[in-house]
């Protein structure tokens, strides 16, 4: 359906015209396909009993749940306050990060990580070595830094560097210290 109009207004109602048909045409608002609808004409044939009238029933029947998007969002919504733990006032989380919070001390150095038994660096123990140093108990790496240290044989001109050649160690920097 193609209108050529000056009037944007008539071509606009045109389209939403269109557009309503389509849609209304994909939702089926159409006659049943089971039953034409009745135009008074009856057909010829042997007729059937009437049959004794019931009452009507008083009650709908009841609807059939719709598996649709919405329906389970609800569903959803509904079991939410069974998988959310309970919310904490602001009050009590406080109370509980001050009963966490234990008194401690940043400490700045450098104590190198010892090889664990996997071949990665060991640094809670060169933090609690740090920590110890400064007279505290124990304590947890706050920054490292890394370096390459490599032996003089890389440094003879026209040799090949081999993988064995250098390494990287690491240092704990600074560390939180407790008693």
């Amino acid at each position: 359906m193609m209108v050529r109009s000056g009037n944007p207004a008539l071509r606009l109602g045109t389209l939403i015209s269109a557009v309503l048909l389509v849609l209304l045409g994909a939702a089926g608002t159409g006659w049943p396909q089971s039953a034409p609808p009745a135009l008074g004409l009856q057909e010829q044939g042997p007729q059937a009993a009437p049959q004794p009238s019931t009452p009507a029933p008083s009650a709908p029947p009841a609807a059939a749940e719709n598996p649709g998007l919405i329906n389970e969002m609800g569903k959803l919504f509904d079991k939410l306050p069974s998988i959310l733990p309970p919310i904490k006032s602001p009050s009590e989380t406080m109370n509980d990060l001050s009963r966490l919070a234990k008194p401690s001390t940043m400490v700045s150095g450098r104590v190198a990580c010892p090889a664990s038994s996997n071949g990665a660096p060991d640094c809670k123990q060169a933090a609690d070595q740090l920590c110890q140093s400064k007279g505290y108990k124990d304590g947890k790496s706050l920054s490292a830094d890394s370096a390459e240290k490599c032996s003089a044989k890389v440094l003879i001109p026209g040799r090949a560097r081999k993988p064995d050649d250098c390494r990287t160690d690491t240092f704990v920097t600074s560390a939180l210290c407790q008693n």
